[in-house]
C-alpha cells in the first residue's frame, strides 16, 4: 500500500481504512499505525486484539499465542516486525519513496522459498510473496483475489509446493467450467448406478486430493446447491459420493480463487456467507498488472524466452524501446494476456529481435507507440504509466497537468494518466506534491 512519509494510516475490514484487511478476525477500524520516527502501532479497542511478535514489545505486555497483546496501547515498531490484527498475521515493511527493486538486462528470480522462476522485480509482489510464505506454512484456506489473468493459479501453485504437503497432490478444478449437473459428481465422487450412465464408481476430486490441496477456481461461479454440500465437507472433513450413504474422511487442504467481490455477494446471497467466511482465512489481493509495471520487462523477456525454445529458434531478444511500448498498455488481460501478445510476436518475427511492428496491441496502445497524442474529451495529457519509481520531471509535469485539467479530481485524473488512483497518490507522494481537493 502506498502511504505518506509520516502521519497515522487506519487499519481495519472497512473499506474507509487507509489499509483494508477484508477478514471477519478484524474490527471494521482495528488499529492505526504512525509513521515517521520512531514508527509505532496503535490498537483501537477491537474485540480480537492486536499483537506484536518482536523484541522491540514491551516485556510487561501480556504474551499470547499470537504474541504480545496491546489492547488499547501505542507500542514501537521496527522494520518487519510482524502483526497479527485479529488472527491475521502480517509484515510491516516500509519502503522510501525512490526504493525500487533492480533493474537491468537480467531477470531476477525470488530467492524466497517455493518460488523458484517466479518475477518479482516489483515491491509489491515481493511483500505479496513474503505473506504468500507465511500462509504456505499453515493450514488454513487461503482466497486468492484479483482481476482475470493476473496469476492466481500460479500463487496456488506456490502455496501448495511451500507447504507441509508438498508431496501430496495439488488438484484443480475451474468452477465456472463445468455446467452445473456435471459439476457436483466431478466434486464429489459417484457410485455405481447413482445414475443415467453411472457405469462404474468413480472418486471425484475431493477424494482424490486426499492428504493434499484442493485449488477451486472461479469459486464465485458455483451455484448455491453446489456452495452447501461443499460447506458440509469443510464443517464435517468428510465427502460423500453421489448415491452412496457412506461418507469418507477426507483430509485435504482449499485454496480458491475468484475475480469476484465474494463479500458483496455473500451480503446479497448470492454467495453463502459462511462458505466465505470458511474459504477466506486467509485472504490475498494479487494486484494487476498495470500496478506493477517493473515486472512487465522482466516477464516479456521470460515469455520471449520460453516462445524461443517452443519454437526451437534462437532466442529472441527484446530491446528497451519495445519494452516502453509494453509498460505503456494497460494489460486488462494482465500477465495472460502479455504472454499471448509476446508468444506470437515471437511466432511471426523474422529477425533476432522484436521490432515495435512486431507488437500487436489494442489500437488505443498502437497509437501511443507511434507517439500520437491520445484524444481525450476531458484532457489532452498523453497517456502513461506510472512505473515502480519515479520516472522524471517530465512524468511529474504530466501528473500535474492531468490533475489541472481534471480539476483536482485524483480518480478522473488517473482515468487520463492510464494508471489507479492507488499508484497516482504513491506518484504524488513521491514527487512530493500535495494531496489536491477536488474543486467545487
Amino acid at each position: 500500500h502506498p502511504v505518506p512519509a509520516t502521519g497515522p494510516v487506519s487499519i481495519g475490514r472497512s473499506s474507509d481504512n487507509d489499509i483494508r484487511i477484508n477478514h471477519p478476525s478484524v474490527s471494521r477500524h482495528h488499529a492505526r499505525l504512525h509513521l515517521g520516527q520512531p514508527l509505532r502501532i496503535e490498537d483501537l479497542g477491537g474485540t480480537n486484539g492486536t499483537y506484536v511478535h518482536a523484541s522491540s514489545a514491551h516485556d510487561e505486555m501480556a504474551e499470547t499465542d499470537y504474541g504480545h497483546a496491546i489492547a488499547n496501547q501505542l507500542v514501537e515498531l521496527r522494520i518487519d516486525d510482524s502483526i497479527t490484527f485479529g488472527s491475521v498475521m502480517t509484515v510491516i515493511r516500509i519502503a522510501s519513496p525512490g526504493e525500487r527493486a533492480p533493474t537491468g538486462d537480467e531477470v531476477a528470480l525470488s530467492e524466497l522459498p517455493g518460488s523458484d522462476g517466479i518475477i518479482l522485480h516489483d515491491l509489491v509482489m515481493r511483500a505479496l510473496y513474503e505473506q504468500i510464505d507465511l500462509a504456505a506454512t499453515s493450514l488454513i484456506s487461503v482466497l486468492l483475489l484479483g482481476e482475470t489473468g493476473v496469476g492466481k493459479e500460479v500463487l496456488a501453485e506456490t502455496i501448495h509446493r511451500s507447504s507441509p504437503r508438498a508431496s501430496g497432490p495439488f488438484v484443480r478444478l475451474n468452477c465456472a467450467a463445468l455446467p452445473d449437473n456435471l459439476l457436483e459428481s466431478e466434486l464429489f465422487g459417484y457410485e455405481r448406478g447413482a445414475f443415467t450412465g453411472a457405469v462404474q464408481a468413480k472418486p471425484g476430486l475431493l477424494e482424490s486430493a486426499h492428504g493434499g490441496t484442493v485449488f477451486l477456481d472461479e469459486v464465485g461461479e458455483l451455484p448455491l446447491t453446489t456452495q452447501a454440500k461443499l460447506l458440509r465437507v469443510l464443517e464435517s472433513g468428510e465427502v460423500t459420493r453421489i448415491g452412496s450413504l457412506k461418507p469418507r474422511i477426507l483430509d485435504v487442504r482449499f485454496l480458491s480463487a475468484t475475480n469476484r467481490d465474494l463479500e458483496s455477494l455473500a451480503s446479497t446471497n448470492t454467495f453463502r456467507q459462511d462458505l466465505y467466511f470458511r474459504l477466506n482465512g486467509i485472504s490475498i489481493q494479487i494486484p494487476p498488472l498495470r500496478e506493477r509495471v517493473g515486472e512487465i520487462g522482466p516477464l516479456a523477456k521470460a515469455f520471449a524466452h520460453e516462445a524461443s525454445k517452443k519454437a526451437a529458434r534462437a532466442e529472441v531478444t527484446i530491446p528497451r524501446d519495445v519494452i516502453a511500448i509494453l509498460e505503456r498498455h494497460d494489460w486488462p488481460g494482465n500477465v495472460r494476456e502479455l504472454k499471448n501478445v509476446i508468444e506470437r510476436a515471437v511466432l511471426l518475427c523474422q529477425t533476432k529481435s522484436l521490432e515495435p511492428a512486431s507488437i500487436t496491441l489494442g489500437k488505443m496502445t498502437a497509437r501511443a507507440a507511434l507517439g500520437a497524442a491520445a484524444d481525450s474529451s476531458r484532457a489532452t495529457v498523453t497517456p502513461t504509466v506510472a512505473t515502480s519509481a519515479p520516472g522524471g520531471a517530465a512524468e511529474r509535469q504530466r501528473i500535474l497537468d492531468a490533475l489541472d485539467k481534471c480539476g483536482g479530481n485524483q480518480k478522473e485524473a488517473a482515468k487520463v494518466l492510464g494508471i489507479s488512483r492507488r499508484t497516482l497518490v504513491y506518484r504524488l507522494d513521491a514527487y512530493g506534491v500535495p494531496r489536491p481537493r477536488k474543486r467545487t
